[in-house]
């Protein structure tokens, strides 16, 4: 299995076919047309690998679009990595991902095959890393936020999820009600409620078998909740 014989070992769920196997297998070198692979044999990490392939795919596609690749691009794709699955599976991941950027992606395909195999609360959790990805270089350009747009409406993501998300990275988007996704003609109660729903599907148990970094980034954008509350709460003198 090559160089990658300990990634694929791993094991693999959704993502060992559709468009992101051809990718890989491309990627690798048609692999998964001689490796004996028994797909009812899977590891319990199967979910963070098929994550990790899925990000890495979608982080080619968001580096690829402005026609150049920053350093620090990848480095926060070789930080977020090692942190998540140690220095030795990044190596791999990123040999991999150097050869995915040599190919053309299927965004679409890419992204209708992630929504059927990574529930709601982990594609959140994607699309934020995606933002952290474009962000690294210091600034977020227009063909950037278009392709993001773009995964989140085929990930099956809502407007309103997505516009709070963006406002983590975009400071003209940083609105705390945009945050909590409410008018700010939302009465008291409305905010509450719209708190109370925010907190429940950003806490960060909810991508507790990702692993401890996919936590982390939860934990982030579940304290941008809490600090739009406490603006808001500021503002209207809320008790």
């Amino acid at each position: 299995m090559g160089k990658y014989g300990k990634w694929l070992g791993g094991g693999l769920g959704f993502a060992f076919g559709g468009p992101i196997g051809a990718i890989i297998g491309f990627a690798i070198g048609g692999i998964f047309d001689s490796a004996k692979v028994d797909i009812n044999d899977i590891s319990p990490r199967s979910r963070q690998n098929d994550f990790g392939v899925s990000m890495l795919i979608l982080s080619a596609a968001v580096v690829k679009v402005d026609g150049k690749m920053f350093k620090s691009e990848l480095n926060y794709i070789r930080d977020f990595y090692t942190r998540q699955f140690g220095s030795e599976a990044t190596q791999e991941y990123i040999a991999l991902l150097k050869d995915i950027l040599e190919k053309e992606i299927p965004v679409q395909d890419v992204c209708y095959q992630i929504q059927h195999g990574i529930d709601y609360s982990a594609r959140l959790l994607l699309l934020q890393y995606l933002f952290g990805v474009s962000n690294a270089d210091g600034a977020i350009n227009q063909k950037e936020i278009a392709l993001i747009q773009m995964i989140a409406s085929y990930l099956g993501i809502s407007q309103n999820d997505y516009e709070s998300i963006q406002s983590m990275f975009i400071k003209s988007y940083d609105n705390p009600y945009k945050i909590l996704e409410i008018a700010e003609s939302a009465s008291d109660d409305e905010v509450k409620k719209a708190y109370r729903q925010m907190a429940l599907k950003y806490h960060p148990d909810k991508v507790i078998d990702l692993g401890e970094e996919h936590q982390n980034a939860a934990k982030e954008k579940f304290q941008k909740v809490q600090d739009a509350y406490e603006r808001i709460k500021k503002q209207r003198n809320i008790n």
